[in-house]
């Protein structure tokens, strides 16, 4: 027979079943074993009646360690009371493969623990739930930019450049002497192929090498970034809510049971609502100071500012116009204020802080040759990035997407760590 899977089951009621998986729990009384098979779709329950097997069989059955690999062939019924409201009536249990005694226990672990066996944890019920929520996002992007009509370019991983600043880069050795770089961010590349093909975007890995320990921060981390031609500011910001909304909406439709394993409050989620509110830098300055929060225009928000303003609003808010000194040397200025960079970041509400970063890109040569000597970069290295503007620039803007910092939002969890399989952090490569 054909295995099925667990989310398949309630298709399957009334009907013959094969099931593989791992026991992920058992409870026994004289009569029955209660087994919760889980397979990566699902669990379920099994019921193992003693009257249906022999008395070698039962027992064993009751002392199979849990983790081990193992198939139950058996009728699936109905029954609202089991978990997927389906429950396996078993009528054999093969052992695939005995565990030895598993190191996750039911007891507390630290979080050090947890992370060193994070090999394991990922098997846990929550850890599986932030994986399904992750490969939802991830799938609500590609269909979401096919839909608008973005091609995807895949960035280069080692650059040998700085896109965000020298500061928090892993150099590695590449040949005869030469040096490169993880990359930062796909950004300089996809306005390259923006000009190339339109509206672009790229979906992959990113680095910095940046001393934090934060719940906000991580060292490996995945990045959705769109770039679109002939797009200005208000271009980006309609793009990022429409993008947003769309995720929230689809992690809501296809993610309930998920979102109930994480406890997620998701009555916070359903209020998210387009349209987002939109306010400057120096809204937010103005409305921070006059509600006791003190901050002095010029600065960049820090964490405890972000989730100040967060608090104002249901839904995540885009603080745009920010002072050009706190942004990058590639954000165009503002034609109205040449203090401001044409740039913008989402802060999600709740107090998880910035997930989205963007803006327009300066497209005039001049002033882009200018901003790179003012930031003291070398002009030789960013020569292929100028070429842009010299040949056919237009206006042009994107922004980049952490994934980790939006599945960390949309779960409900305290840290960006649970939030990517493996993650990598600050002394923390392993495994």
């Amino acid at each position: 027979m054909t295995r099925t899977r667990v989310r398949d089951l309630a298709e399957a009621t009334g009907a013959e079943v094969v099931l593989k998986g791992w026991l992920y729990n058992r409870r026994s009384s004289k009569k029955f074993h209660f087994l919760l098979l889980r397979d990566g779709s699902g669990i379920v329950q099994c019921v193992v009646n003693r009257d249906e097997f022999d008395e070698q069989q039962f027992t064993e059955i009751g002392k199979i360690p849990y983790e081990s690999a193992i198939e139950i062939c058996g009728i699936a019924n109905s029954d609202d009371r089991a978990p997927g409201g389906v429950e396996i009536h078993a009528n054999s249990v093969e052992c695939l493969c005995i565990a030895e005694e598993y190191p996750i226990s039911k007891q507390e672990h630290g979080p050090d623990f947890l992370l060193s066996h994070r090999h394991l944890w990922l098997r846990s019920r929550k850890q599986v739930a932030l994986m399904h929520i992750r490969d939802e996002v991830i799938r609500t992007i590609r269909d979401e930019m096919h839909a608008r009509g973005f091609t995807c370019i895949d960035a280069p991983i080692f650059t040998p450049t700085a896109c965000e600043g020298t500061s928090t880069l892993f150099e590695v050795d590449y040949f005869e002497d030469e040096k490169a770089y993880l990359t930062q961010s796909g950004q300089l590349y996809m306005e390259a192929a923006a000009m190339a093909l339109g509206d672009v975007y790229c979906l992959g890995p990113t680095f910095r090498a940046e001393k934090s320990k934060t719940r906000r921060h991580l060292t490996e981390f995945w990045m959705f970034e769109p770039e679109m031609a002939f797009a200005d500011l208000d271009d980006v910001m309609s793009l990022i809510e429409g993008l947003l909304s769309r995720i929230v909406e689809r992690v809501l439709e296809h993610c309930r049971e998920e979102l109930e394993v994480l406890e997620r409050d998701i009555e916070k989620l359903e209020k998210v609502q387009s349209p987002f509110p939109r306010i400057t830098y120096t809204e937010a300055v103005e409305r921070m100071n006059a509600e006791g929060h003190s901050f002095e225009w010029g600065g960049d928000l820090g964490a405890p500012d972000e989730s100040v303003i967060s608090s104002w609003y249901d839904s995540p808010v885009l603080v745009h116009r920010y002072p050009e000194e706190v942004k990058a040397f590639y954000m165009k200025r503002d034609p109205q204020d040449s203090r401001l960079a044409m740039g913008v970041d989402v802060l999600a509400p709740e107090g998880y802080g910035e997930i989205i970063g963007g803006g327009q890109r300066e497209d005039d040569l001049d002033s882009l040759v200018g901003r790179i000597q003012e930031h003291g970069l070398s002009e030789e290295d960013f020569r292929w990035y100028l070429d842009l503007r010299r040949y056919g620039s237009v206006p042009h803007g994107g922004f980049g997407l952490g994934v980790e910092r939006t599945i960390c939002w949309l779960s409900g969890v305290d840290h960006v760590r649970e939030c990517v399989p493996f993650p990598r952090m600050l002394y923390r490569i392993y495994p």
